[in-house]
C-alpha cells in the first residue's frame, strides 16, 4: 500500500521488526527444536516465520497490487502515467519482491537475535525505515514529498503553482488518499497489533522481567520511537544535509552523525533500546526447555 519505489524498503523493516518483537519467541522455538532433536521439526515451520509471511502476502501484496491498479501514477511516484507505462513482468516481481523482502528482514534480524545480538537486529528494521522515509521524503530527485503528496503526474507537475496548502488538502481530500486510510487501518494496525503483541507475549516468558527495566506501556512508546521516530527523523534530518550540502558530502555528514548516535555502546538509542528488555544473550545461554 506504499508507493513501489519504497515498498520493499518497507517489506524488509517489517519482515525485520516482526523478528525483533518476537525475539525471545524465537529463542524459545530454537531451544526447543534443539532439545527435541532437529529433524523433529523444521525450523521453516517457525509459525513466527509463517505469520510473518502471511502478513506479506495476504495484506502488503494485495493492498499495493490494488493501489497500483487504482492508480498506477501515484504508485510509481508518476514515472508510469497510466496502465499502458506499466510492463505486467513488473507487476510480478512486484508481489513477489515483497514477499521475498520481508522473508529476508525477518531472516537477517533472527539471525542476530539467535546470536545474541539483538541490537543489531533493532539496526535492520532501522535502516529498513530510513530508506522508505527517506524515498518518502527526499527521494532520488529532492521531490520525493512531492510525489507522495500528488494523486497524478498533471499535479505533480503544476506543484510549484499551487500553495503547498491546497496541493495537500486535494491529497487529502482525493480517492487514493481514502484507498490508503482504509487499506492503512487494516495494514498498518494489524502490523502494530501483531508486533505489540508479540512484545507482550515475549514479556511472559522466563527472564523478561529481569530485562524489561520500564512499565510495558513504556517499554512499548519507546520500541516504537526507536523503530518508527528515529528513522523518520534521521530521513528528514539527511534530506536536510542533501539539499544543504550535495549527496556527497551531506550523506557523508549524516553517516557520520548516524554512527555517533547508533554505534557507541553507552550511546543514547543503546541506552534506550535496553529498556525495553529484547533478549541480548545467544539462545543457548539459557536454560533448555522441550515443549
Amino acid at each position: 500500500m506504499i508507493q513501489i519505489q519504497a515498498a520493499l524498503f518497507w517489506a524488509y523493516a517489517v519482515g525485520a521488526t516482526f523478528a525483533l518483537s518476537a525475539g525471545r519467541q524465537l529463542q524459545w522455538w530454537e531451544r526447543s527444536v534443539q532439545g527435541e532433536g532437529v529433524r523433529t521439526r523444521s525450523r521453516a515451520a517457525d509459525p513466527y516465520l509463517a505469520l510473518t509471511l502471511l502478513f506479506a502476502s495476504v495484506l502488503m501484496v494485495p493492498s499495493g497490487l490494488f493501489l497500483l491498479w487504482q492508480n498506477p501514477s501515484w504508485a510509481t511516484m508518476h514515472v508510469a502515467r497510466g496502465h499502458d507505462g506499466l510492463w505486467a513482468g513488473f507487476v510480478l516481481f512486484y508481489a513477489g519482491g515483497i514477499v521475498v523482502a520481508t522473508l529476508l528482514g525477518f531472516l537477517a534480524a533472527r539471525v542476530f537475535v539467535l546470536v545474541g545480538a539483538g541490537y543489531w537486529a533493532y539496526l535492520q528494521a532501522v535502516g529498513g525505515y530510513f530508506l522508505l522515509f527517506g524515498t518518502l521524503i527526499h527521494g532520488w530527485d529532492g521531490n520525493g514529498y512531492r510525489r507522495l503528496l500528488t494523486t497524478g503526474a498533471g499535479a505533480y507537475t503544476d506543484w510549484p503553482r499551487e500553495s503547498v496548502v491546497n496541493n495537500v488538502l486535494d491529497f487529502l481530500t482525493s480517492g487514493t488518499f481514502l484507498a490508503l486510510l482504509v487499506l492503512g487501518t487494516a495494514v498498518i494496525g494489524t502490523m502494530l497489533l501483531t508486533e505489540i503483541g508479540w512484545l507482550v507475549e515475549g514479556w511472559r516468558l522466563p527472564g523478561a522481567d529481569e530485562d524489561r527495566k520500564v512499565p510495558r506501556v513504556v517499554a512499548v512508546a519507546v520500541a516504537a520511537a526507536g523503530v518508527y521516530g528515529l528513522p523518520f527523523a534521521g530521513a528528514l534530518a539527511a534530506s536536510l544535509l542533501v539539499r544543504a550540502l550535495g549527496w556527497a558530502a551531506g550523506l557523508g555528514l549524516f553517516a557520520v552523525l548516524a554512527g555517533v548516535v547508533l554505534l557507541p555502546g553507552r550511546g543514547p538509542v543503546r541506552v534506550l533500546y535496553g529498556l525495553v528488555g529484547v533478549p541480548g544473550r545467544h539462545w543457548r545461554a539459557d536454560a533448555p526447555c522441550v515443549s
